[in-house]
């Protein structure tokens, strides 16, 4: 242990010596490196959690300079993926923790790959479908789970504990319709608050993680920053037996899907369009038959396409981000035309 380091944080008496071992032998992934999950890895990392696991779909574009805390100008201009972005930066910040970015969509294919080996996951995601699946994981494993979220001025958080505290289909049974609840392409999102929300799962994920059990929030705090207002819903008690996944072991979002899957990107006039079937492109050969058809640019991790208005962007494993319209459609028929499937 590099006690100089960690000195200050050993000083804490709920962590102490023995808590900070109980941090360097741990392992953590959050699913989504944006806003919340870049705030999350670099308090993780600099904590001193041993392994973090970083999961992203996305790269790095210079409208997220305002709020994801990892990335520089550099970063958005190379497009480089989020999770190999924040894996570079955290590397240097502690060299001790071992940091594995994976860009990946989180699918009902690889869900299970990617969280059931690790001890806490943490929610970095903006979509409530993703966060259905972490909860059918979690819960499947017996792996606890923090759940945020942040759009405009106001956020939430909460501590999942399967088989002690309600899980996530207990409060909700689905997930909101398209459409009705505010996201950060309505009504936007300011940088602070997605620190104070991500700060306040951070801390229950030491606790967690040194085990102070005795000491979580039994609650969903609710953070309106702007008119700096604090609230809790108590939801003990909330567990419901006839929950379809705590309750009755149903894990739907883990359910086999087939065809594509259009997820509209917040904060973006993009759609991702994802297979359901694992796949493996060869980029160097896919540029070499676009690139008669528009232009066409490269770097390691994805290929960048423009045959007119719209731009795709093609990742190896077949997901393909449709820049430039906001309609699934569009975005589907572009998928076919150069893509082929």
């Amino acid at each position: 242990m590099d006690h100089m380091r960690y000195s200050r944080q050993i000083l804490f008496a709920p962590i102490g010596e023995s808590g900070q071992q109980k941090l360097l032998n741990s392992r953590l992934a959050i699913v989504g490196m944006g806003a919340l999950g870049t705030v999350l890895a670099n308090h993780m990392v600099r904590a001193g959690v041993g392994f973090v696991r970083l999961i992203d779909r996305d790269f790095v574009e210079e409208s997220n300079l305002q709020r994801q805390m990892l990335y520089d100008e550099n970063d958005a201009r190379e497009g480089i993926p989020k999770a190999a972005a924040a894996a570079d930066k955290l590397q240097r910040i502690n060299s001790g923790v071992e940091v594995e970015p994976v860009i990946a969509d989180l699918t009902w294919q690889n869900a299970e790959r990617l969280l059931a080996d690790v001890d806490l996951v943490l929610d970095g995601t903006d979509n409530f479908q993703v966060r259905f699946l972490i909860n059918d994981v979690c819960v499947k494993h017996g792996i606890p789970w923090i759940y945020a979220g942040g759009v405009s001025a106001h956020g939430m958080t909460l501590t999942i504990r399967p088989g002690e505290t309600p899980c996530l289909r207990c409060l909700f049974d689905s997930p909101p319709a398209p459409g009705s609840t505010p996201t950060c392409d309505t009504a936007g999102v300011i940088g602070p608050l997605i620190h104070i929300v991500a700060s306040f799962q951070a801390v229950e994920a030491m606790k967690l993680l040194v085990g102070d059990h005795a000491a979580l929030r039994p609650s969903m705090l609710h953070v309106s920053l702007w008119d700096h207002h604090l609230s809790e819903v108590n939801v003990k008690g909330a567990r419901r037996p006839d929950c379809p996944c705590c309750g009755m072991r149903q894990f739907d979002y883990l359910e086999p899907r087939s065809g594509t899957e259009a997820t509209s990107l917040c904060g973006r006039d993009t759609i991702q369009i994802s297979p359901q079937a694992e796949m493996q492109l060869d980029l160097d050969a896919l540029q070499r038959r676009l690139s008669p058809l528009g232009a066409t640019e490269r770097n390691k991790f994805l290929l960048r396409f423009q045959p007119g208005e719209q731009k795709l962007v093609i990742f190896p494993d077949g997901r393909v981000l449709v820049q430039g319209t906001s309609d699934p459609a569009v975005a589907r028929t572009l998928y076919a035309k150069y893509i082929g499937m």
